[in-house]
């Protein structure tokens, strides 16, 4: 997710360009570029680091100009770097772009542009675009840019400028946001409404394939077959900080409804079109290797650390391959027994900067162990270090409670145990298709869920004044409840337990009497009936019960025994925890809002844990 500004108007447009980058920072800020047009040639100014990196160089000599482009980068293809920062370049230097989202079939048009005689510099799935203009541009640069757009796959946001037409910039959208800003003589656009909205607050909203042809005057919207499209301006009524956060009064609470996205940006080019297998072309490890495998090795800390969790679960159902999850700042010091040959350590962490995590990677390859990484940040410790990364392509989180990187760690965990299953023959083609195919409609689901999300909100703000909440689940519920409970306390500051359900009966049900709240999680069909058994106990004690369990006979099944049920859409048991998770998520924000609670940074904690 990254921050995109254009600008064409009388203006000198770096000023522009560089004010609305700050309000985007946010969304990424391990590069920052701009391109002004001057004298018809592009000037291209790039940096790695912070925007004001960018902006010391600058003062040694500014572009002038009156169109432009710029952007703030969170990486993707490519680590950090001056060369891999937007706007990329054609080889002529004629065409500049800028884009948000990733170009899921960049490798073969690259081989393709290159046998053409175009030659890169970069290493990022973007640069393909202008030379893709550059290829088709015989002049008319709308044109150029929607056969351009025509060839590619994934999601983008892109927006481009060229000396051959510098009056013009242009705008195309797929699945990443653009927003068109109108002004009096003067034209915006951008990837979020911040960066505009001190010069207008009329904007179109581009929809999905949709172009936007925009000069200082006009800015016409057409479909990718050139037809006319009519559009009707959105007056913009969010203050400045409200739309810094798209409009939400929370970041968290933007995070968890941008899960959709976040899921579908995670999959994307890595389940096969057929959904019979998986796609990990980052991965190095060998057939040979993972098939001679005996033991997983799952680390991490605080929320990554219950993603682990459901990692266990689901390598050793579907890879039949033994997994111990344990706290890095455990790990660490308990001197595994490991073996070079036979073991795979993977290590999570949203930051790739966590220092408990980070030093447990660096024991198991200071042992010859092969280490894999899941992190959201490219070029991050844990990334540069790791043997092998996967990238969970969620996005900045900027509340420090973690809601879509716990999500998308989940799926990339998912990805991996059906992966490894397949190689090493203990998983069967209609099974494996099985779970693909829920994964692949789980951004609709998720979406689906989200939509019931007042009545969620009502019944958090009752739980406002709860004192103590024990959270019950089995197998991978079980999983999911310690994440639940987690969320609770860590932003409402309601003491929040979660137990194996099971367990109760062992010391916990001396705790529960009248009144007490028990949430119990109920997606996994094959452990139903033992749940039920689970809530009657809770219930035989007069405690409070919600239910969180699957459309169908399970919510059905669950009404009988719970004062509340909240159903999550039906899907594979091995699926139902990236789902499952949500309605806790909106739980304990709207009871932490409702509780006048600092929702985005709670008391005492960091987002980034880089001490132990």
């Amino acid at each position: 997710m990254c921050g995109i500004v254009g600008y064409v108007g009388p203006k000198e447009a770096l000023p522009v360009l560089i004010n609305g980058l700050k309000r985007l920072e946010y969304r990424g800020y391990d590069s920052s570029g701009v391109a002004i047009l001057t004298d018809h040639h592009v000037e291209v100014r790039k940096s790695v680091g912070r925007l004001s990196v960018l902006e010391g160089q600058l003062k040694k000599g500014a572009p002038e100009g009156h169109t432009g482009i710029g952007h703030t980068r969170w990486a993707t293809h490519g680590r950090p770097s001056d060369i891999n920062a937007h706007p990329h370049s054609d080889c002529s230097g004629r065409f500049a772009v800028v884009h948000n989202g990733i170009v899921e079939n960049f490798r073969g048009l690259k081989e393709w542009l290159v046998s053409e005689g175009h030659i890169f510099k970069s290493e990022t799935d973007t640069e393909v675009i202008p030379h893709l203009i550059e290829q088709y541009y015989s002049g008319d640069l709308v044109d150029a840019v929607r056969q351009a757009a025509s060839r590619l796959r994934g999601s983008y946001a892109l927006v481009v400028a060229s000396s051959e037409e510098p009056e013009h910039i242009i705008a195309v959208r797929k699945d990443s946001p653009l927003v068109i800003g109108l002004g009096e003589g003067e034209n915006f656009v951008a990837s979020d409404v911040p960066a505009i909205l001190e010069h207008t607050r009329r904007v179109y909203i581009l929809e999905d394939g949709e172009v936007a042809d925009i000069t200082a005057e006009t800015a016409d919207v057409f479909d990718l077959k050139g037809e006319v499209k009519k559009k009707k301006a959105f007056i913009v009524k969010w203050d400045p900080v409200q739309a810094e956060r798209g409009g939400y009064e929370h970041f968290m609470r933007k995070e968890i409804h941008e899960q959709p996205k976040a899921f579908r940006d995670t999959l994307t080019g890595r389940v096969a079109p057929d959904r019979k297998s998986v796609k990990l072309d980052e991965l190095t490890m060998t057939p040979e290797k993972i098939k001679g495998l005996k033991k997983v090795f799952i680390t991490a800390a605080g929320t990554a650390y219950h993603a682990g969790l459901v990692g266990k679960y689901l390598f050793e159902k579907l890879a039949r391959l033994p997994a111990e999850v344990d706290l890095a700042s455990e790990y660490r010091y308990r001197d595994p027994i490991l073996d070079a040959k036979e073991n795979l350590v993977i290590v999570v962490s949203q930051s790739g900067e966590t220092a408990d995590t980070l030093a447990a990677m660096r024991e198991s390859r200071a042992r010859g162990v092969h280490a894999l990484a899941i992190t959201n940040v490219v070029g991050s410790s844990v990334s540069r270090e790791a043997d092998d990364v996967i990238y969970t392509w969620a996005g900045p989180e900027i509340a420090v409670a973690s809601t879509k990187a716990y999500t998308t760690q989940i799926l990339v965990l998912t990805l991996l145990a059906v992966h490894f299953g397949q190689i090493r023959g203990t998983l069967d083609a209609a099974k494996a298709q099985k779970v693909l195919s829920e994964l692949v409609e789980l951004p609709q689901k998720a979406q689906e869920l989200l939509s019931h999300e007042e009545s969620i909100a009502e019944f958090a703000r009752k739980c406002a004044a709860w004192k103590d909440v024990f959270f019950i689940g089995r197998g991978l519920d079980y999983a999911v409840s310690l994440e639940g409970q987690l969320k609770l306390k860590e932003i409402s500051y309601i003491h929040a337990e979660a137990y194996a359900a099971g367990e109760l009966k062992h010391g916990t049900l001396a705790l529960v009497v009248e009144g007490v709240p028990v949430i119990a999680l109920s997606t996994q069909r094959d452990l139903r009936e033992k749940m039920i058994s689970n809530i009657r106990e809770v219930k035989a004690r007069d405690a409070y019960v919600l239910g969180i369990a699957t459309e169908g006979s399970g919510a059905d099944e669950m009404k009988h025994h719970s004062d509340k049920v909240i159903a999550i859409p039906e899907t594979d048991g091995l699926v139902a925890p990236a789902l499952a998770v949500i309605p806790l998520q909106l739980l304990a924000y709207h009871a932490a809002v409702a509780r006048g609670c600092d929702v985005d940074k709670p008391r005492n904690l960091a987002k980034s844990v880089t001490v132990e």
